[in-house]
């Protein structure tokens, strides 16, 4: 595949994935998604690689979700909802070695999803985390939710999506979102250094101990299918559209009015 919104690099055993889309804060479209699941599973196979990093170019992001500028009713590619959001996150869960999520500035919303679902998180200090959804007309009803009151339990999994609250890297870290935090210029060469030493362990135990753990959650790929079904039904509704526009005329949203 030809790469239009990914770099994908090898640094010694780890495989790097990178959103390449800073001018859009690293949000993704249908492409985005596409070739990411194409990055993903190559790297999944490749038998020289002990552990993929999933990361965002810039300096202001690591991932803020779906693109909303291609969010007009609907998405602009495949899957339930117009993004194969589905079929991504059974890539980072399917993906038998460790998947890290780097994150130097912003993950929100979807972004913030992809942290939950891939297997550690390290951040730099200046990172930022939270979730958007209930602000601009969506959610997610599968690994978003489910997945994340596993992560930093359900209390607060609930405030997150509640509220809509911006948390930083230090509030992250003592709720169980990421596993470390450094400084920022560390950032790079902390993820390598997890790499390496990931590269020592035998990759068949690391298989069938990622196997492991994501069979205690393996019923929420089931509450996730179903969940982007009644998406897809709301995104089709004025309420929906009304958190769209609103961020689209940078105004505060009027739900309640289209609420039924």
């Amino acid at each position: 595949m030809d790469y239009q919104d990914l770099i994908v690099e090898r640094r010694g055993g780890a495989a790097w994935i990178t959103i390449n889309r800073p001018e859009r804060m690293n949000a993704f479209r249908g492409r985005t998604c596409d070739e990411l699941i194409h990055a993903l599973q190559r790297a999944a196979w490749d038998r020289e690689v002990g552990s993929i990093v999933l990361a965002g170019a810039g300096e202001k992001a690591f991932c803020t979700g779906g693109d909303q500028s291609a969010h007009e009713g609907q998405y602009d590619g495949r899957g339930t909802i117009g993004l194969p959001m589905e079929e991504l996150h059974a890539a980072l869960r399917d993906a038998p070695k460790p998947v890290i999520a780097r994150v130097q500035g912003y993950a929100i919303g979807g972004g913030n999803v992809l942290c939950t679902v891939c297997d550690l998180t390290i951040a730099s200090e200046r990172a930022v985390f939270g979730q958007v959804g209930p602000k601009v007309g969506s959610v997610d009803p599968g690994y978003g939710t489910a997945l994340l009151a596993r992560v930093v339990g359900e209390k607060k999994a609930r405030e997150m999506w509640y509220l809509c609250r911006r948390y930083s890297a230090a509030e992250a870290l003592a709720m169980g979102l990421v596993n470390a935090v450094v400084p920022h210029e560390q950032l790079d060469a902390e993820v390598q250094r997890w790499c390496d030493e990931i590269q020592q362990r035998s990759p068949t135990a690391l298989a069938i101990a990622k196997r492991s753990f994501n069979m205690d959650t393996a019923h929420q790929a089931g509450i996730a299918g179903m969940g982007l079904y009644a998406l897809k039904l709301y995104y089709d509704s004025d309420e929906s559209r009304e958190g769209v526009r609103a961020f689209q005329e940078k105004r505060a949203p009027d739900f309640r009015r289209h609420a039924k």
